[in-house]
């Protein structure tokens, strides 16, 4: 390698741009989760904030009973430690899921319409997120509910 070439190669490297961090849903410390698939088998509530950012915030999958969220630019998953309510298509209307001192409830208005096949809407919902010494934060939601059969 030339010394020119080295000098260049160098220089790229320095002002490669850092790898962005998740963006934050409307300053929370949620933020936007990435593309999420379906379960392997089951459903999975996908579900969007609908404040000022429109984003994927919150996927719920029914078997096992789980909630993803971006909290604190980390993927977090936490594991249902409660239910109310009788399921539908696995998930019940309202469940509570906890790990490592972060408590979250989330409530959910499933509706199973003909248009919708192997899934059904989530027109409204909300997360009610509870930490250790923080602020407790409640975000509205809705979204779709998805399947695998």
């Amino acid at each position: 390698m030339t010394m020119r070439a080295a000098i260049l190669l160098a220089g790229m490297q320095a002002t490669a741009p850092a790898v962005p961090a998740a963006p934050s849903i409307d300053g929370l410390p949620l933020g936007v989760l990435p593309a999420q698939d379906l379960p392997a088998r089951g459903c999975a509530a996908y579900l969007f904030s609908t404040g000022q950012t429109r984003a994927l915030a919150v996927v719920a999958t029914a078997d096992p009973g789980s909630l993803r969220l971006m909290l604190d630019g980390r993927v977090t998953d936490l594991p249902r430690t409660g239910a109310e309510g009788n399921a539908t298509l696995g998930l019940t209307p309202a469940a509570t899921y906890a790990a490592g001192g972060v408590t979250a409830t989330l409530t959910l208005t499933i509706e199973q319409r003909a248009t919708l096949t192997a899934g059904a809407a989530v027109p409204i919902a909300t997360l009610r997120l509870d930490r250790a010494g923080q602020d407790s934060i409640a975000m509205p939601l809705a979204g779709l509910l998805g399947c695998r059969t």
